[in-house]
């Protein structure tokens, strides 16, 4: 088995948390300032209720800040009365504009606040390293980075040839799997050999994306061999489990399965429903950018200059770089640029 390696890349506004796996990233898990703790996976909150459906069996919980919550009104929870106020545990995250889901812990008295914080980026690398060493530093930044590099991505090659492309939409999650150019003798053991490498790469891509949910894998060729390849997908989406699904090979030539969604998609929070990386996202990289030259150059005056947009949202943070690095760096808008690039001035 390939090994697995921690880091924790500490940043300015952002830290971010990325796992490999035989030196591919694997997970990037992201913790942006400003986005509201009671949100958060985890987090003991109390809440007020806002309304209560009894057709659906649920209630809908103003948390203080952000998207209300939802709590299914199963047996045990309660009583459950509009405007009446509970202590819950948030147990998924608001995503795509849905707000979160939460765990009955009991009643409570308000105002609506944080209780208890969930995880921290620590813990919830721990956990996943098992006591592994967890690295920081330098090698931390360079492997968040490429992490975030891949997790922006579309199209992933597939060892032996080939490749899968990995889009999403309000439903599901697609993913296909294209074989590239076997022919002859050889095309029927290449499509196997596609179809087999495909599942281990779409579950580290989706891992990385932190995508879940309804999963469509269009499977190359057709007449498959079902029973191995629905093991080598059990085998590939392991370490997604407790609460994988999966179903046969359709006669169409697709594997569906379910992955619980928990956290906040990482490819969601890079992108804020864009095409690309979002204002923020960028903003967070052209301050890592300045950090770089910073402390490569200890005597040199820095200026960023960037797309009026980036430079706002960059703007806020920069007082925290000018405590370690003196006030020897700027950053300045620039209509008609489309992202940023740090010069020496």
């Amino acid at each position: 088995m390939s090994s697995r390696r921690f880091y924790i890349d500490r940043g300015v506004g952002e830290s971010r948390g990325a796992i490999t796996l035989g030196g591919r990233p694997e997970r990037l898990i992201l913790v942006r300032e400003g986005l509201p703790a009671v949100q958060a996976l985890g987090a003991r909150v109390a809440a007020r209720v806002r309304s209560v459906d009894r057709t659906l069996a649920i209630a809908f919980l103003d948390l203080g800040e952000g998207p209300d919550a939802v709590l299914n009104l199963a047996a045990g929870v309660g009583p459950i009365v509009e405007g009446g106020w509970v202590e819950v545990e948030i147990k998924s995250e608001a995503r795509g504009g849905k707000g979160g889901s939460a765990r009955w812990l009991g009643p409570t008295s308000g105002p609506a606040r944080l209780l208890a914080a969930g995880p921290s980026l620590e813990d919830r690398i721990g956990a996943l390293a098992k006591g592994a060493p967890i690295v920081e530093g330098p090698p931390a930044r360079s492997a968040a980075d490429l992490a975030q590099e891949e997790a922006l991505q579309t199209v992933f090659p597939l060892r032996g040839g080939g490749s899968i492309a990995v889009e999403t939409t309000r439903a599901l999650v697609a993913v296909d799997v294209d074989v590239g150019a076997a022919k002859g003798d050889g095309a029927k053991r290449a499509v196997w050999e596609a179809n087999l490498a495909a599942l281990s790469e779409a579950a580290r891509v989706l891992r990385l994306k932190g995508l879940g949910g309804l999963v469509v894998i269009d499977l190359a060729g057709r007449g498959q061999d079902g029973p191995p390849l629905l093991a080598a997908a059990r085998a590939a989406f392991a370490p997604d489990n407790p609460g994988v699904a999966l179903g046969p090979v359709s006669r169409f030539g697709t594997l569906e399965l379910t992955i619980p969604r928990r956290s906040r998609a990482t490819l969601e929070i890079l992108t804020d429903g864009s095409d690309g990386a979002s204002t923020v996202t960028l903003a967070l990289a052209l301050l890592r950018a300045l950090e770089r030259e910073a402390a490569a150059d200890g005597g040199a005056r820095l200026e960023a200059i960037a797309a009026p947009a980036i430079a706002a949202a960059a703007r806020p943070f920069l007082s925290r770089l000018a405590d370690r690095f003196g006030a020897r760096l700027d950053i300045r808008a620039e209509d008609g640029c489309d992202s940023y690039e740090v010069m020496r001035r």
